[in-house]
C-alpha cells in the first residue's frame, strides 16, 4: 500500500465536485495547473477569479518534504511554533551531507561519522513530531519522493528548489524556504502569488541521441534563467505523452533553472506504468477513476494561446542533443562543430576530465540504463575512456536494481566511481581537490541541473556543462567537449576507427524494482516522550532566538554592506560545500554571508570597506561591526538576485547580521519570499538605472517604512560623502499579511503570537 493512501483517496473522491464548482465560478475550461491550484485553495481564500501574477492566494498543500541541509533550520523553526505534531504528511531526507570522495561505502560511513549529531537531531525531531525519516544512503530527496509520495493532481511543497521534480507525476510541487514549510506543517495556510501560466507544446517523438534532458535544455535556452519567474510551466501535446514518467521528472526538475514556480504534465499512461512499477497500484487505480480531472480540459490544449500567458512549441523529432554552460544553465550549444567554434572563441577547455551521471535530475533506472548502453560500447569496441566517470544512483531502490541487473557493473568495468545515493558533486559535496580555489582550468560534463562557478568542486576554473546521461557518457569516453557521437568516430586500442551506436535503455526495469532496505524510519505513534537535545556548545546546531522587529528609526543613515555586481545566486550569498555542516547553526553559518558575491566597487569577492573602522575586510566582519555600533545595513544588487537553491540561509544570515533591506533590479521568487518571511525588506528599483547612483560611501535612508502599505512605493535617500545627495523610488510586492510579518520581526514571530506562544 502506498504512503498516505487514505489522504490521496479522499482528495480524489472530492475532486470531481471541486472541479465542477471551479468551472461554474470561472465559466471556462481549465488547465491542469489551475485545476490543482484551485482544488487546493485554503479556506482563507474563497473560490474566486484570482488574477494571475497579481493576487496572493492561500493554499493547503497535501504534504511537505525536506532535505537534511534545509531541514535543520526548518525544524528548528517548527520547534518554536508550539505544535505537538505536523498537520500534514511530512518527510526528511538525508542526502546533502554526504561528501563524494572515495566511493559509496567509505563516503557514507564518513558522513555518518562526521554528521552523526545532525542526523540524530533530525531523526529525533522527526520521531517527536510525526515526520517520516529517510536515513543517509536511502537516496536523493526528489527521486525518493517520485518513487514513494508524488501522485497526479496533488500539491506539495519542499525545502529545496528541485521539489518541482514531482511534476513528472502530475503534481504541482513547489520549492520553498523553511519558514513556508513551518506554516504548512503547523496547519496554517500557505501563501503564493497566483502564478502565470506558460504552455509548452511538445510534438513529435525523441529518437537517437536526443533525450528528455534536451527538452529542458532547449526551454532554458528560450526562456533564460529568469524567463519562468512567477509562472507554472505546463507541458502538453503528443510529444509529452510519448515521454516516460522519469523523463518528465527530469524536465520538471530543471524548471527551477528558468525560475519557474513549478512545472507539470497531465496524467497519462506513462504515469500509470510508473505508479504500478513502484508498488502503488492503489494510487494508479484511484487516479484512473478521475483521470479526466488530472489533465487540462481538451480546449486548453487545442487553443493554448487562449488559456496560457505564453506558449512555446518544440518538435521533439527535430531536437538534437545540447550542452548547456558553462557557469549558467541557460547557455545552449549544439554538440559537435558548434561547440568547437564557441569553445575556441570563449577559451573553454575542449579536453574533458570528468563525466558525472546522476543527481536528482537524471538518476532513474532509465537514465542509468541508457548511459550504460553507451558505456558498454567502450568495452565491447575496445575503446579506452579518456575522462573519469562518477555515478550517483538516485535511490537505494534504483541502486539495488541497477546492481542486480548488471548496469552498475558496466560502469565499474570503465573504472567508474560509484558514489553514495546522494547529491554529492551536484551540490558541491565533491572532494575533488585539496585546494579548489587554486585548482587548474578544466572542463567537466554532467547530467546535473546547475553549473554555476564553483558549484561542483569549489574550483572557480571548472567549466561545467550540462547534458543528458547518454551524452555525458559519450563525451567522457571521447574526452572531448566537442565530440558528436552522431557523426564522429573514435580510435580503439587496435587502431580501428569505431562509431558509437545510438543509446538504448529501459523505461522501467524488465524484472521489476527490488530493494532490501529502503532506508525509511516511520515516526513514533506518540512522540510526546521523545526528547530533542541540542548541546549549547555544539558547532553544528543552535536553537533559534526570535528576531527583533525592525523599527522605523533603524531605517535612517544605514550603511551599504555590499553593492553586488552581476550574477548573485544563493550560492554566492550562502555557499554550500564545506559550509553545509553549519546549516543548523545560524551564528556559525552567517560567517559565509555574501562572501561569494562580487563587490561592485573593487570587483572582488568578500572584500568591502567598513566606515566604522576605515578598513577593508570580509563581508560578515563588516556587518558585525556595523551591528555592534547600532548601524543598520542595506544590500544592493542587480537582476534575478537569489536565483538557484531555495536555501533560506541566504535570507536568515543577512537578517541575523543586521541587514534591514535588500534593494535590487529583480529577485528570484523563492529568495524574495524568504526575505519577507524573515521580517526584512525586499525592494526593487522603480528605475533600474538608479542602481548606478549608489556609491560605497553613501548613508542610506528609507522613507515611508512607518506607513508602508500594499502597492505603495518607498523612497530611498542617498547622502553622498561629498555633500551631494540622490532620491529615488523603490517598489515592493508585500501584501498586508507580509507587512505584518515585518512588523512582528518575522513570519515565525507572527505564528507564535497567533498561537499564544511566549
Amino acid at each position: 500500500m502506498a504512503f498516505d493512501i487514505e489522504m490521496i483517496r479522499k482528495h480524489y473522491d472530492a475532486l470531481p465536485g471541486k472541479i465542477q464548482k471551479i468551472k461554474d465560478k470561472l465559466q471556462r475550461p481549465l488547465t491542469l495547473s489551475e485545476k490543482i491550484l484551485y482544488a487546493h485553495l485554503h479556506e482563507d481564500s474563497p473560490l474566486a477569479k484570482y488574477e494571475r501574477g497579481k493576487d496572493y492566494v492561500f493554499y493547503a498543500p497535501d504534504r511537505v518534504a525536506m532535505q537534511d541541509a534545509t531541514a535543520q533550520m526548518a525544524l528548528l523553526q517548527f520547534m518554536m511554533a508550539g505544535k505537538n505534531k505536523v498537520a500534514v504528511p511530512s518527510t526528511v531526507h538525508c542526502d546533502h551531507l554526504i561528501q563524494a570522495k572515495m566511493g559509496a561505502d567509505a563516503d557514507l560511513q564518513n558522513a555518518i561519522n562526521t554528521s552523526n549529531e545532525v542526523f540524530n537531531f533530525l531523526e529525533s525531531v522527526s520521531d517527536k513530531y510525526g515526520i517520516g525519516f529517510w536515513k543517509p544512503g536511502a537516496g536523493i530527496i526528489h527521486q525518493v519522493v517520485l518513487e514513494n509520495y508524488a501522485f497526479p493532481g496533488g500539491m506539495m511543497i519542499g525545502t529545496d528548489s528541485h521539489t518541482v521534480n514531482a511534476g513528472g507525476l502530475g503534481m504541482v510541487a513547489i520549492g520553498v524556504g523553511g519558514a513556508d514549510a513551518v506554516d504548512v506543517m503547523a496547519g496554517m495556510a500557505w501563501e503564493l502569488k497566483n502564478p502565470k501560466l506558460i504552455g509548452v507544446k511538445l510534438t513529435g517523438k525523441l529518437s537517437g541521441w536526443s533525450s528528455p534532458k534536451d527538452v529542458i535544455l532547449r526551454v532554458a535556452d528560450i526562456l533564460t534563467v529568469k524567463g519562468g519567474t512567477g509562472a507554472i510551466v505546463e507541458y502538453f501535446g503528443d510529444g509529452a505523452i510519448n515521454l516516460s514518467c522519469t523523463g518528465k521528472g527530469t524536465i520538471c526538475n530543471m524548471g527551477a533553472e528558468i525560475g519557474a514556480t513549478t512545472s507539470t504534465f497531465g496524467y497519462d499512461e506513462s504515469m500509470d506504468r510508473y505508479l504500478r512499477a513502484t508498488d502503488r497500484e492503489d494510487v494508479a487505480d484511484a487516479a484512473k477513476a478521475v483521470a479526466e480531472h488530472l489533465t487540462a480540459d481538451p480546449e486548453c490544449y487545442e487553443n493554448p494561446e487562449k488559456y496560457f500567458d505564453q506558449v512555446i512549441e518544440i518538435n521533439l523529432s527535430e531536437l538534437k542533443p545540447l550542452l548547456n554552460g558553462p557557469f549558467t544553465p541557460d547557455l545552449s550549444t549544439a554538440v559537435g562543430s558548434k561547440m568547437t567554434e564557441r569553445a575556441k572563441e570563449k577559451g573553454w577547455p575542449l579536453e574533458v576530465e570528468w563525466g558525472l551521471i546522476g543527481s536528482c535530475t537524471n538518476s532513474s533506472y532509465e537514465d542509468l540504463s541508457r548511459a550504460a548502453s553507451v558505456a558498454k560500447q567502450a568495452v565491447d569496441k575496445g575503446l579506452k575512456t579518456k575522462a573519469e566517470f562518477g555515478i550517483n544512483p538516485g535511490s537505494e531502490q534504483v541502486r539495488f536494481t541497477t546492481e542486480r541487473d548488471g548496469i552498475l557493473k558496466i560502469f565499474e568495468n570503465l573504472n567508474a566511481t560509484i558514489f553514495t545515493n546522494a547529491c554529492g558533486p551536484c551540490i558541491g559535496q565533491w572532494a575533488r581537490y585539496n585546494d579548489p580555489m587554486n585548482a587548474p582550468k578544466n572542463s567537466i560534463v554532467h547530467s546535473f541541473n546547475r553549473n554555476f562557478a564553483k558549484r561542483a568542486d569549489g574550483n572557480p576554473n571548472t567549466h561545467a556543462f550540462v547534458a543528458s546521461p547518454e551524452m555525458v557518457a559519450a563525451i567522457a569516453i571521447s574526452g572531448r567537449l566537442d565530440f558528436n557521437p552522431m557523426t564522429d568516430t573514435l580510435t580503439n586500442e587496435k587502431g580501428e576507427e569505431v562509431k558509437l551506436d545510438e543509446p538504448t535503455g529501459f523505461e522501467l526495469p524488465p524484472n521489476g524494482f527490488a530493494v532490501e532496505d529502503r532506508g525509511y524510519n516511520a515516526p513514533a505513534e506518540d512522540g510526546s516522550s521523545v526528547e530533542v537535545k541540542v548541546d549549547p556548545s555544539s558547532e553544528r546546531l543552535q536553537l533559534l532566538t526570535p528576531f527583533t522587529p525592525i523599527k522605523p528609526s533603524d531605517m535612517t543613515e544605514m550603511r551599504i554592506l555590499i553593492k553586488v555586481k552581476g550574477k548573485c545566486t544563493t550560492d554566492h550569498i550562502s555557499m554550500a560545500g564545506p559550509w553545509l555542516k553549519y546549516r543548523g547553526h545560524l551564528e556559525n553559518i552567517s560567517e559565509n554571508c555574501y562572501t561569494g558575491a562580487i563587490n561592485y566597487f573593487n570587483e572582488k569577492p568578500n572584500l568591502v570597506i567598513n566606515y566604522e573602522t576605515g578598513e577593508y575586510g570580509p563581508v560578515p566582519d563588516s556587518a558585525r561591526t556595523y551591528q555592534k555600533a547600532g548601524i543598520g545595513t542595506v544590500v544592493f544588487g542587480e537582476e534575478n538576485l537569489g536565483e538557484g537553491s531555495s536555501r533560506e540561509h541566504a535570507a536568515m544570515e543577512p537578517r541575523f547580521l543586521g541587514v534591514n533591506a535588500v534593494i535590487v533590479k529583480s529577485f528570484a521568487r523563492i529568495h524574495e519570499t524568504n526575505l519577507k518571511k524573515q521580517g526584512m525588506l525586499a525592494l526593487t528599483f522603480d528605475d533600474p538605472a538608479d542602481y548606478d547612483k549608489v556609491r560605497q560611501d553613501d548613508k542610506v535612508s528609507l522613507f515611508g517604512f512607518e506607513t508602508m502599505a500594499p502597492g505603495q512605493p518607498l523612497m530611498v535617500y542617498l547622502q553622498h560623502q561629498d555633500g551631494t545627495d540622490d532620491y529615488f523610488l523603490v517598489n515592493h510586492s508585500y501584501n498586508q499579511a507580509q507587512i505584518d510579518w515585518v512588523r512582528e520581526g518575522s513570519a515565525l514571530n507572527k505564528i507564535r503570537k497567533d498561537m499564544g506562544v511566549a
